[in-house]
């Protein structure tokens, strides 16, 4: 959420410590208002959906989808994405440590310190849904037969 934030607060013009240039760097022409805001959407969406894998709701088909309401959502079609995603989250915390530590950008103290602190969070992100996404496969598959999936 920081991090959404922060962006949000890029297209807004608010005062972030950065300089003129920055802004300009980091808004693509002709898009400016659109693509950190959607990023920011969709990081939301996604981090909501990783509750499912802690919560009843994710073993479940909702009641609004038709034909599959109700019946048991498969192992694999939560597991294979949650991972995939924990990856790249892992990936991406790399890259901005990374860049931020090799970073030449025109920011005042208190606008990396804010900057830093917004993006951060996103650093564990990674390795926390991958710990989640481990504990859902260990639960949904304890007692379960590899061959027909029947109980033991």
């Amino acid at each position: 959420m920081p991090s959404a934030l922060w962006r949000l607060g890029v297209v807004l013009g608010v005062p972030l410590g950065l300089a003129e240039s920055e802004y300009d760097a980091m808004l693509i022409p002709g898009w400016r208002y659109l693509v950190l805001p959607l990023l920011s959407a969709v990081q939301e969406a996604l981090a909501f959906l990783t509750l499912g894998l802690v919560r009843p709701w994710g073993e479940v088909w909702p009641r609004w989808i038709p034909r599959l309401r109700g019946h048991r959502i498969p192992v694999h079609a939560a597991v294979v994405p949650a991972a995939l995603g924990a990856v790249a989250c892992t990936v991406y915390g790399a890259l901005f440590v990374r860049t931020t530590l090799h970073a030449d950008m025109e920011v005042t103290q208190w606008g990396e310190w804010l900057m830093n602190a917004c993006y951060v969070p996103m650093v564990a992100w990674g390795p926390l849904p991958a710990v989640v996404t481990v504990h859902y496969y260990r639960r949904r598959t304890r007692g379960r037969t590899h061959a027909d999936g029947d109980r033991r």
